[in-house]
């Protein structure tokens, strides 16, 4: 029984994954309506770049940066709930937004939400999992955002044209349906056990969801976690103390790399990428599913993998794929390759990304940093993430847009530029990242922690 539970219980909270993955791509659907609806691009490329395509992730840095507050000071529960009354709110917001500000107000709410989801998701799931299975069951956030992805995709394509010139709308109000949905379930999940006792002084009801979690060793895990909290000495305690310099320096560098990558930039672009190689407007939404649809199996096949061949070996593995498809698809687009050739390797570059970046970081990043700063770490490195993901976002349209884009007509050396990134990523994986799997929280904390 404890089983299900657990399983139900960790599916409902990674839900806010499936929410994250909906509302970061499908503006995408929305892009090019809203360009001509509201004349953005005219007033410049980097107005359209900030208060359309990037405002939510400007949003969702604020989420990240500052997510671990309530994480830590209201629970991990209470600021879960609060992730899905802002996916509500903005998804409504959007659907009804009636000039490009107040539009970007309510996309800037969804982006808060995204960001909050970063740090406190990850952060839950992997107090609630065990050594043998935290990899897969923090995983199972990854698999919802691809999955929301997918789905956002599907749901743009199939939206085209149903509401006319405001399909737009349609495309990003129907989010607030599984919102809704998410947000009453999440109300019958159990606080996490590590933040009851270490935040909450609660050690009777950690025990209890310890319990109901099915551990075998309660009382060993209490002990584990007392003798964190003996270790955590006043002058050790802050983030940037010194004592976690390493666990610091590992999650800026796998959140840095994760975004010069390129992902965000093929995700949020992929219909105007593909229109570049030629597929008609219509033809690149579609096109734009098979991402989704390679992104979601790489993702299932990298939750299957992390456990087993470990984080290290999945991130090796992407960096190899990436390094590959980007160097094609920037020789693609060089030579004037066919669209078909073109969408091979960027589906290539997707499931590179799927089974390495993609299922490794938010794994990794809940691992590293000890109980007392877990949320902080989370924050730190999730919100490193967002930065870069959000400048990426913002700067696009001034290389992209077909109007005044620097790279307007052949954006090769767009994909040049993060597949030299990927040979550095290569270098830090190598000699760098170290293996986290199969070793408890606090073997982890012993492990990481400067002495």
């Amino acid at each position: 029984m404890s089983k299900n539970k657990t399983a139900y219980w960790t599916i409902t909270v990674a839900i806010a994954g499936f929410l994250f993955g909906f509302d970061t791509v499908v503006i995408s659907g929305a892009n090019q309506p809203i360009k001509e609806i509201w004349d953005t691009v005219s007033i410049h490329p980097l107005f359209h770049g900030l208060f359309i395509m990037s405002m939510a992730l400007w949003g969702t840095v604020i989420g990240a940066l500052f997510g671990g507050i309530p994480t830590d000071k209201f629970g991990r529960k209470k600021t879960l709930l609060w992730i899905g009354i802002l996916y509500a709110l903005s998804a409504l917001g959007s659907a009804i937004a009636w000039d490009p500000y107040s539009f970007s107000f309510f996309r800037f709410l969804g982006g808060l939400g995204v960001g909050a989801s970063t740090v406190a998701v990850p952060v839950y799931l992997s107090e609630v999992s065990n050594p043998e299975n935290r990899g897969s069951v923090v995983a199972r956030y990854q698999f919802m955002i691809v999955f929301g992805i997918f789905i956002a995709f599907f749901s743009n394509y199939l939206l085209k044209g149903v509401g006319g010139a405001a399909d737009w709308r349609i495309m990003l109000g129907v989010e607030a349906i599984p919102a809704i949905i998410y947000s009453l379930m999440v109300i019958g999940v159990p606080k996490s056990p590590r933040w009851l006792f270490l935040y909450d002084n609660d050690e009777s009801s950690a025990r209890s969801v310890m319990q109901q979690l099915g551990v075998s060793d309660i009382d060993s895990e209490i002990s584990a976690m007392k003798d964190s909290l003996k270790s955590s000495t006043p002058s050790s305690n802050g983030l940037f103390s010194g004592k976690y310099s390493l666990p610091i320096t590992l999650a800026f560098l796998i959140a840095f790399f994760n975004q010069l990558s390129g992902i965000n930039f093929v995700l949020y672009y992929a219909p105007e990428i593909l229109e570049k190689a030629g597929l008609a407007g219509k033809e690149s939404l579609g096109s734009s599913i098979s991402i989704g649809a390679v992104n979601l199996v790489f993702t299932m096949l990298g939750m299957y993998l992390i456990d087993r061949l470990g984080r290290k070996s999945l991130m090796l593995y992407g960096s190899i794929g990436y390094i590959t498809s980007l160097s094609m698809v920037a020789y693609a687009f060089y030579s004037g390759a066919g669209s078909l050739f073109l969408l091979f390797f960027i589906c290539m570059f997707i499931a590179s990304h799927a089974i390495g970046q993609g299922a490794v970081i938010w794994v990794f990043l809940s691992e590293i940093f000890p109980t007392k700063v877990r949320a902080l770490g989370q924050s730190f490195g999730s919100g490193t993430h967002w930065v870069f993901a959000a400048v990426i976002t913002l700067i696009t349209p001034f290389f992209l847009d077909s109007d005044k884009g620097i790279f307007k007509d052949n954006p090769w050396p767009i994909f040049a530029f993060f597949a030299g990134f990927m040979v550095l990523q290569l270098l830090f994986v190598i000699f760098l990242m170290p293996e986290t799997k199969g070793k408890s929280l606090e073997e982890l904390e012993i492990q990481f922690t400067k002495k």
